[in-house]
């Protein structure tokens, strides 16, 4: 409000603000035409948007100590913490600190994720990405890693060659074949992970426990893994589906469906596969 002030900004062009499970009114009659419902549907505001409708659905237990990865395009890896950060160290950081459900603050830094092997798949005309996980987890790990979060890797087009020249900047070992490279984005993004939660508990001060990754990255049991490694830190890995799940949930726990958010978050998990992975010790890089 202060801010739209200051510039200048006629309040009056806006709606009103609401919070996640607020009422937003009744789904408009043409719609409900449309649907063939003859009955009145009531509309209901959620978490704002995907990826906090997707922390919603993080299958925690209660009073659980949780990091969060929702991996994807992007991995936007952080914690769920009751005030913000303000400080300049997390500034510099890269933290933001976005509202969610029930007063809470999504506090996460979003790092190139998953995009660096689409980019490549893209590259290659390659769709088999099981086949190419399977080859990846027989090549040598660490053998070439690179920072996930350099700008050269933002745009698209040509990422294999990208990432072979950046190992070669680097002095390192260049990967050559799409199992190389594929293992190399994977090694490369784990530490990448590491870095951002174990920076989140330096600068929010709230020690973790276990980290939940959800979203389509789950699938990819080679990256939980490496995850799971190199943070030193069991990974829960699921649902697939968070951000949609998530937005059930809101609605439902509107509707008293559900309970508070502690119990909201235990029908996540009896309807989602899940499965966990306990780190071996071989951190990564």
């Amino acid at each position: 409000m202060d801010v739209a002030q200051a510039l200048g900004i006629d309040m009056a062009l806006f709606p009103a603000l609401r919070a996640p499970g607020d009422p937003a009114g009744m789904l408009l009659p043409q719609v409900r035409e449309e649907l063939g419902w003859d009955r009145a549907v009531p509309v209901t505001t959620v978490a704002s948007h995907d990826t906090a409708s997707a922390v919603a659905a993080v299958p925690a237990g209660r009073g659980e100590h949780f990091a969060y990865i929702c991996t994807g395009t992007w991995s936007l890896a952080g914690l769920e913490l009751a005030a913000p950060v303000l400080s300049e160290a997390s500034r510099q950081a890269n933290f933001t600190n976005e509202l969610g459900i029930d007063g809470t603050v999504r506090y996460l830094r979003n790092i190139i994720g998953l995009w660096l092997l689409q980019e490549c798949m893209r590259s290659w005309g390659e769709d088999d990405v099981v086949g190419l996980l399977r080859e990846a987890g027989g090549v040598e790990g660490l053998r070439s890693v690179v920072d996930a979060s350099d700008t050269r890797f933002l745009a698209p087009g040509g990422m294999p060659q990208r990432i072979a020249q950046a190992c070669l900047d680097s002095g390192q070992s260049v990967p050559s074949t799409r199992a190389e490279i594929t293992r190399c984005i994977l090694d490369s993004l784990a530490p990448a992970h590491r870095q951002a939660i174990e920076q989140a508990q330096e600068l929010s001060g709230r020690h973790v426990d276990v980290i939940y990754v959800v979203g389509g990255g789950v699938r990819n049991a080679l990256l939980c893994r490496l995850t799971a490694d190199a943070c030193g830190l069991p990974v829960v890995a699921g649902p697939v589906e968070a951000a949609a799940l998530g937005n059930v949930l809101v609605q439902a726990r509107a509707r008293r469906l559900v309970g508070e958010r502690a119990q909201m978050r235990e029908p996540a998990a009896p309807g989602a596969p899940m499965r966990r992975y306990q780190p071996s010790g071989d951190r990564a890089a």
